[in-house]
């Protein structure tokens, strides 16, 4: 007969699944990248301040990706 094993006993089932941290970084770069299609038809100033919201905050968004990827264990 088969021996009954307890959940308290048994091994987690399948891999733990890493989910990224919240962040506001894709809502920054997506304002950005409005305010630089709208200064297109407004002014260039409005270009120039949309690309440069949308350039930090995509900077910032791999530097975030990539540290957090840093953080995984090797078998990932």
């Amino acid at each position: 007969m088969a021996e009954r094993v307890q959940a308290r006993d048994a091994e987690p089932v399948g891999e733990t699944i890493h989910l990224p941290g919240p962040s506001y970084l894709p809502v920054v770069t997506a304002a950005g990248l409005a305010i630089l299609v709208i200064g297109i038809v407004h002014s260039w100033f409005l270009v120039a301040a949309g690309a440069l919201i949308a350039l930090i905050a995509i900077v910032r968004w791999i530097r975030e990706s990539r540290q957090e990827i840093s953080e995984l264990p090797l078998e990932h």
